[in-house]
């Protein structure tokens, strides 16, 4: 078995954006900002925390620009937003961003579908955010969803992803990010697709961004750990999705990632429990419950007290064995 990474892992939070932006109701201004104030505190190494997209496309936010100046910035954090074109970087550049995540699909399909433009399109459009970004030198992270399959398509093929990948990479990002963006990755594949990105590019900061749809959500960051694979997204609570997608569930809990990576002695800076007051307040703000598993169960190390006629039912027993 691959050994898993000896060196700090990195936690992305995405429930901001990702999350909220599936949600019907908005959240206040006011609360988003003391909310991302809260998460700012817990060890993240990178929020991403609105969206650059038009408010009348993702109305819940709307306040982008809002959000981005009011949060409180902690020393270490990359503080994130999705850019959807020049336009959308000029505002995030305006809001003071430390980094433009770009967005298109390996698939075709899916991505006139969520983006209504074809690929070329879209690189064309990413190719010129790009630039904008370097000239105003902010890094560039490029998100490249349905890497591991598509809803409507089936499969995509390595090669094709790895393509895609090869083209940004040359464009001169910092990043990108292999996203299952609707929960159809397993093990095996993210074993396969991970090593093989790493391997092509070793000096390109590499992302996996797993839903837990079909409940192989910690498998697959196990498998992308053996791949070398060093820096995660994860939304807290597990909330998000994908609206091209029916039934396509959340992203990975950010509670059950850092769970499992601590189970796992590996270090990330963070600790579930600790995540524990944020989800509450996210919870709150939603007005209902979170899907995350460690939310609902608590950590394995946990300990519940006993029954409270547990020393009766010891006593009980030890009369019964003596008697026998």
């Amino acid at each position: 078995m691959p050994a898993l990474p000896a060196t700090r892992l990195h936690v992305h939070e995405v429930a901001p954006r990702d999350g909220l932006q599936m949600e019907s109701v908005f959240v206040p201004t006011e609360a988003k900002v003391a909310w991302i104030d809260q998460l700012s505190a817990l060890g993240y190494a990178k929020i991403e925390v609105t969206s650059f997209v038009s408010p009348a496309a993702i109305p819940a936010l709307r306040d982008a620009e809002a959000v981005m100046r009011l949060i409180t910035r902690a020393p270490g954090v990359v503080y994130t937003a999705l850019v959807p074109n020049v336009r959308g970087g000029e505002r995030a550049i305006d809001g003071r961003v430390d980094e433009f995540n770009l967005v298109m699909s390996a698939s075709a399909t899916h991505n006139l579908a969520n983006l209504r433009m074809t690929q070329a399109q879209s690189f064309r459009t990413l190719a010129e955010t790009t630039r904008l970004a370097q000239q105003a030198g902010v890094a560039v992270n490029v998100s490249l969803s349905c890497a591991f399959g598509c809803p409507m398509e089936g499969a995509v093929p390595a090669a094709t992803v790895a393509d895609w990948v090869a083209r940004f990479a040359d464009l001169g990002v910092q990043g990108v990010t292999l996203c299952d963006t609707t929960g159809m990755a397993d093990p095996g594949q993210v074993l396969a697709l991970c090593s093989a990105t790493a391997q092509a590019h070793p000096t390109l900061a590499l992302t996996a961004h797993f839903h837990d749809t079909r409940g192989l959500g910690g498998a697959n960051v196990f498998a992308a750990l053996q791949a070398g694979i060093t820096r995660f997204d994860a939304s807290l609570g597990g909330i998000g999705g994908c609206p091209y997608a029916p039934g396509a569930s959340g992203n990975v809990a950010t509670e059950d990632l850092v769970h499992l990576l601590q189970c796992l002695g590996l270090d990330c800076g963070m600790d579930a429990e600790a995540l524990a007051p944020a989800a509450q307040t996210l919870g709150e703000l939603l007005g209902h419950g979170l899907p995350s598993a460690v939310g609902r169960a608590g950590p394995r190390w946990r300990r519940h007290p006993l029954p409270a006629d547990f020393e009766q039912t010891r006593e009980r027993a030890l009369a019964r064995e003596l008697a026998m």
